[in-house]
């Protein structure tokens, strides 16, 4: 194994803090920190493992020290991004910007999170900067909601695009999270935008096995899933493409503790990945590790060596 350092106690984050104080927020003028013991944060699924796995890896590569911390809620992992307690974590833009909007502003406030995604990196940036964290560059490899149908159905009406789907008027039953029915960029955004004739939504989860078998067997004809879903091509599904931008610009970005770790080493380090990574790559290693049972680390590393960023 190529880390033996001592895994962290998720007893850390319960007494955490939360970064600069309200009233020193945007006064966060330390320099950026160059800590050679990192800590890598993954918030335990497998994408995020994966692209966890990759920012040790470059960074074990470049002189850097790193151990592992996996911590699934979002509640606990922020306030230890900010404190110091995890160094590095790999997010979604738009989500991300939404929960620290949330966070900052109130559970009601406004989403500043938009298809756009250089509106998102600034609204972004501006929420993430007075905690005392630094958001990186994203890259070309996006996890957003996606709406998936079985080929056979795509083939037998030509559905290639969601507006295909909607010029259809065919009526669909939708496989999906019982929220689907509020969410904007769900049931609402499918009737606003692509005028698609929503008949029910079957609360099934996004993306389950549950979901995607309702649709495989003809009982609904439309699963909400996402852009790197790994196991599309086993229930004979395929995606439609968001030809008009429903859903939010979720890039993956590293976030970063400025502090401890806002150095051009690290920013170098894991530029790297955004340089090569695409949704298909994650697809890809999404499935190596969900079907065929692959470590991600192992496949993180396979990954970095085949694009030569791993010696």
């Amino acid at each position: 194994m190529r880390r033996g350092g001592a895994l962290l106690s998720l007893v850390l984050l319960t007494g955490c803090a939360t970064g600069p104080s309200l009233e020193n927020r945007g006064a966060v003028t330390a320099p950026p920190g160059d800590s050679k013991h990192l800590t890598i944060g993954s918030a335990g699924f497998t994408e995020s493992d994966l692209l966890a796995q990759m920012y040790a890896l470059l960074l074990d590569q470049a002189g850097y020290k790193t151990s592992m911390l996996t911590v699934a809620n979002r509640e606990l992992y922020e306030p230890a991004l900010e404190s110091g307690q995890i160094d590095v974590v790999p997010e979604y833009a738009a989500t991300f910007a939404d929960w620290l909007n949330a966070k900052t502003h109130g559970a009601d406030a406004p989403p500043v999170g938009s298809p756009d995604l250089a509106t998102t990196m600034k609204a972004l940036r501006s929420l993430a900067t007075p905690r005392g964290l630094t958001v990186l560059d994203p890259g070309r490899a996006v996890d957003q909601n996606a709406f998936a149908v079985t080929a056979a159905y795509a083939g037998q009406h030509h559905l290639k695009t969601l507006s295909d789907l909607g010029a259809s008027r065919l009526p669909v039953r939708l496989a999906a999270g019982d929220e689907c029915v509020q969410r904007p960029y769900c049931e609402p955004g499918l009737k606003k935008t692509y005028g698609i004739d929503i008949t029910g939504v079957d609360p099934k989860g996004v993306g389950t096995t549950q979901a995607k078998r309702a649709v495989q067997s003809g009982q609904d004809q439309m699963v909400l899933t996402t852009t790197t879903d790994a196991t599309l091509d086993e229930f004979g599904l395929v995606l439609l493409a968001d030809d008009k931008h429903l859903q939010n610009a979720d890039y993956i970005v590293p976030v970063v503790n400025r502090s401890r770790a806002g150095s051009e080493g690290v920013i170098k380090a894991l530029g790297q990945v955004n340089d090569v990574l695409t949704t298909a790559d994650l697809a890809s290693m999404n499935q190596q590790v969900d079907s065929w049972r692959r470590l991600p680390e192992d496949v993180a590393r396979t990954y970095l060596k085949d694009k030569g960023l791993l010696k």
